[in-house]
């Protein structure tokens, strides 16, 4: 069993019908996919291969290998619990980025362009798939026309750990938002998702684009397609670099079950499983419960 691995230049050419439909089976058994041939140039992927590692060596490691999550993992003897065995920052359009690592401003922004203009390609696919008119789910993350959806980029780090069975890269969680685009390491594995009851490895596979759906898009899906549960393992070997953008609702936009798929008769079992809710809303109880389960989210928002 491994995750599905989709060709995405096939959508434009006699594959297309095939390969939609491929997407489609991805997004409702597995919540994740890889994309091959998704258009972003490989010379920018490598470039921010590049980037990314010279900034984690540069500016990043000497702190983490000082950090009181190393000495406590020393120290302790025991399994910990509430941490993540990550080196993490976020890039948005408005916050500061590093400075000191050349050209890495300029690489991310270039890669964060192209990401976005990818993320609502797929998102597209999804409203074909699903029989929404185009655009309705980027026009419901951006609370109507114009660009109000939030754009962010994690650039991780999960490096050596020497003690792995007793603490985990990143712990198991499904993500808050909508569309996940996860550019992770060549070689060095550890993400898992959740299938079937089973932890099932996301193979290493250069310069292919990890695809998930978060909450968000499974209460617009009206359950169709559901969010994942995945986690990062911690290694002895490798740094794993992990470069996850998240295409997300604005705090503003009102999310619901997109009217053309509940039908009449299940309107009430649909009312008790998703509610209608402010995201906003959401993400005041999602990071309180991120690692915990999914459903009282849902239920936690309608009270509010």
């Amino acid at each position: 069993m491994a995750v599905p691995v989709i060709d995405f230049s096939k959508l434009n050419g006699e594959d297309r019908a095939k390969t939609l439909a491929l997407i489609a089976n991805a997004c409702e058994e597995w919540g994740f996919f890889q994309l091959e041939n998704h258009g972003i140039p490989m010379e920018l992927l490598e470039r921010v291969k590049k980037v990314t590692s010279e900034f984690y060596k540069e500016e990043r490691e000497e702190n983490f290998n000082k950090s009181k999550l190393v000495n406590l993992l020393d120290e302790s003897g025991e399994r910990l619990e509430n941490v993540d065995w990550e080196d993490v920052i976020t890039l948005l359009d408005d916050n500061e980025w590093p400075s000191q690592t050349p050209r890495f401003q300029e690489t991310m922004k270039e890669y964060r362009f192209e990401l976005k203009k990818l993320a609502e390609k797929v998102m597209e696919v999804m409203d074909e798939n699903l029989g929404l008119p185009k655009g309705y789910i980027k026009k419901a993350f951006n609370d109507g026309e114009g660009e109000n959806a939030f754009f962010g980029t994690k650039v991780s780090h999960y490096p050596p750990c020497p003690h792995p069975e007793r603490v985990n890269g990143l712990r198991a969680h499904t993500d808050a938002g909508g569309v996940i685009l996860l550019f992770q390491d060549d070689k060095v594995g550890g993400l898992q998702v959740l299938k079937d009851g089973q932890w099932i490895g996301v193979q290493p596979l250069p310069n292919t684009i990890v695809i998930n759906t978060g909450d968000q898009i499974e209460v617009l899906s009206n359950g169709r397609y559901k969010s994942a549960w995945h986690r990062v393992l911690s290694t002895t070997d490798g740094n794993r670099r992990s470069i996850a953008s998240f295409y997300n609702p604005s705090l503003a936009a009102t999310i619901a079950p997109a009217l053309h798929l509940v039908e009449k008769a299940n309107q009430k079992e649909v009312e008790q499983t998703y509610p209608k809710f402010v995201f906003g809303d959401y993400m005041s109880v999602y990071v309180q419960q991120k690692f915990l389960p999914k459903e009282p989210r849902f239920q936690a928002v309608r009270a509010m």
